[in-house]
């Protein structure tokens, strides 16, 4: 059973990963900005049933996390899937750099969306980590896991968005003044978040702040192009890309401060324990 404290970020996390779901079942259709599978093959067989397949998973597995009692089990599910679409991106190294050469931008291209996948797999270790087991070792070392990989991928977000910061710049709304210093001041904030994470230095911040970063992308930069192309399956996908990524960062920070705040409530109580022990001496 999860901590009480972490219900908004599973809450996103568990909505975001329906809908990813629903959009593989909608479209019959994998999303080839966040689910690499044609890295298989162009013409693979099945795609599908295979996309149907994953999407029943995705809207189960979801529909777990929302529930306090199975959201272990729900996050492990989702995780699953997307350490399944990390390991395609990875087949893409081989074929990005055939096709492209053995270049920087061509890497972090490619670890960007290896990065993306693993970001959204972190909760599963989170959500261990904060339930009650009788293997401490183990807890700890999900915690761990949890913190790298939750904080390696916005590394990777912030350099590409400083390497490419001319194709992050168009991105930025129109009626945005300055798109290459957004870009620009965006990728240093996913960069100095990153490592704010894996360092542990104002980590609660950092997940705080990076959540209310990609919020204020939902509403600016993902939602709005929804409006203008309602058919097309990138678009839906990136705007509930990002509600999942919200979850993460927020099932991490609330981790961390309610850890903290029982931390705090143990030395208060072991300091009273140790008055009333003065007392009574």
């Amino acid at each position: 059973m999860v901590d009480r404290r972490m219900k908004v970020g599973l809450w996103f996390y568990g909505l975001g990963t329906i809908l990813t779901g629903i959009l593989n079942i909608a479209w019959g259709a994998f999303d080839a900005s966040h689910q690499p599978i044609q890295s298989l093959g162009k013409n693979l067989p099945g795609q599908q049933i295979m996309a149907y397949v994953s999407g029943v998973w995705l809207v189960t597995a979801g529909l777990a996390v929302l529930w306090r009692r199975t959201a272990r089990i729900g996050a492990a599910a989702s995780a699953s899937v997307y350490l399944i679409f990390a390991a395609f991106g990875l087949l893409g190294y081989s074929a990005g750099i055939h096709t492209y050469g053995l270049r920087i931008a061509v890497l972090l291209g490619i670890s960007f969306g290896v990065a993306q996948q693993v970001f959204l797999a972190a909760p599963a270790a989170i959500v261990f980590a904060s339930t009650d087991s009788p293997d401490l070792l183990l807890q700890g070392r999900a915690a761990t896991a949890a913190r790298w990989m939750l904080g390696l991928p916005p590394i990777f977000f912030g350099l590409l968005h400083l390497a490419a910061i001319q194709a992050f710049a168009k991105i930025v709304p129109q009626w945005m003044p300055f798109g290459y210093f957004w870009a620009g001041l965006t990728g240093i904030a996913f960069f100095l978040a990153g490592c704010a994470i894996c360092s542990g230095i104002k980590d609660v911040l950092a997940a705080r702040l990076l959540a209310l970063m990609l919020l204020l992308f939902e509403c600016l930069v993902e939602v709005p192009p929804i409006v203008t192309r309602p058919h097309s399956q990138p678009t839906w996908g990136a705007a509930v890309y990002n509600l999942t990524a919200i979850g993460a960062c927020l099932i991490f920070a609330e981790y961390l401060a309610s850890r903290a705040n029982r931390a705090r409530s143990g030395a208060t109580g072991n300091v009273a324990a140790s008055r009333s022990d003065a007392v009574v001496a």
